[in-house]
């Protein structure tokens, strides 16, 4: 069994995987929980100074695979959140990192009642777009409190290097790397109305195709500054978090998962990801924490045609390859072939391929 514990600057998690903020988190009962499936932290759902009323519905995956939502921060009033929820996971046994949003006057007012309960504040920029000061001011106000403040980064913003550093410089103690995009908009042609219930019907976009953008996210902010960065956007196995970790995160949040498979995802990704660290020979999360920027600098970039074969013996004759190659490149006679003197080298095949059949010859 590998060592999965992480150190968040002198903050301890027994491993990297815990709750977004979210539908999943959105009380004491939820969050405990996340903690009987193992968990590594538990991440309260985002409170505002006013509770949030949320037109109905608005959660949607859709025929295509995306997952929408129109959902704001808690509907539950503060007082309730002070008094009752967080007491009761103050002592979960697992660090505790609450979520609050969203302008400074309201963070003045909510920190000081929140504080006692965190290990960690994380502010959500989600209403903030990508004005800089706004998120200075939201943090300068929850840093009052002597705890460790974490940014939670939208997608979208370009000169992330840039923006990281100037907050990590104004005092910024860590990042939470991808809110979810947006807004968005699905059309249920049935109706020709939006399928969320809000006034225009736009949502959020969150789930696996929000993971790329995620990992590119958590691999910049992670070369750019030296504080921990939580990835999280579309992590559904212990693959995804081995992939965050490579990409430099100290640990990951998940939402979108554990609203569609339910809390035992938590358990199922940590069995993963422990299984995926032995088949491999690592000890460790430090062993491969930022590998992925050590395997660039040894990269060499190829711009010649390439070369790829098919292993006869893995192919099944599925043809998957053939449909998808845009040079008519593959043909299916009893296997596979390729034509080298078609074949431009797009690599499309390779993940096309579920058998691995098909493979590089340089």
């Amino acid at each position: 069994m590998a060592d999965l514990s992480v150190n968040l600057r002198g903050i301890k998690l027994k491993n990297p995987v815990m709750p977004a903020s979210g539908p999943q988190v959105r009380d004491a009962k939820h969050m405990m929980e996340c903690v009987r499936q193992g968990v590594g932290a538990v991440v309260t759902k985002t409170i505002s100074e006013i509770p949030a009323k949320i037109p109905k519905p608005f959660l949607q995956e859709t025929k295509h695979g995306a997952f929408l939502y129109s959902e704001l921060w808690s509907e539950i009033p503060v007082e309730q959140w002070v008094q009752k929820e967080y007491k009761l996971c103050k002592d979960c046994g697992v660090p505790f990192i609450i979520s609050l949003g969203y302008t400074a006057e309201d963070i003045e007012k909510l920190a000081p009642l929140v504080a006692p309960y965190a290990d960690i504040i994380e502010i959500s920029t989600h209403y903030m777009e990508q004005d800089i000061e706004p998120v200075i001011k939201s943090m300068q106000a929850a840093r009052k409190f002597d705890k460790p403040v974490y940014i939670k980064i939208n997608p979208g913003i370009t000169k992330i290097g840039w923006y990281v550093k100037k907050l990590v410089e104004e005092g910024a103690d860590g990042f939470v790397a991808v809110n979810s995009l947006g807004p968005c908009l699905h059309i249920d042609v049935e109706t020709g109305l939006p399928y969320l219930g809000n006034e225009k019907g736009y949502g959020w976009l969150s789930g696996k195709a929000l993971n790329p953008i995620a990992l590119r996210y958590v691999y910049s902010i992670s070369n750019s500054v030296k504080v921990p960065v939580i990835g999280v956007g579309g992590v559904s196995s212990g693959e995804d978090v081995v992939a965050m970790i490579m990409a430099g995160a100290s640990a990951v949040q998940l939402c979108t998962a554990a609203i569609l498979e339910g809390p035992e995802v938590y358990s199922r990704i940590i069995k993963e990801l422990d299984e995926w660290l032995d088949k491999h020979n690592y000890k460790s999360l430090d062993e491969i924490r930022g590998l992925t920027a050590i395997k660039m600098k040894e990269r060499k970039i190829n711009k010649e045609p390439g070369l790829l074969q098919v292993n006869k013996e893995k192919c099944t004759s599925c043809g998957e390859c053939v449909k998808s190659c845009s040079y008519s490149a593959i043909i299916l006679e009893d296997k596979a072939h390729i034509d080298q003197n078609k074949c431009f080298g797009c690599g499309l095949c390779l993940t096309k391929c579920n058998d691995a059949a098909i493979n590089y010859i340089r």
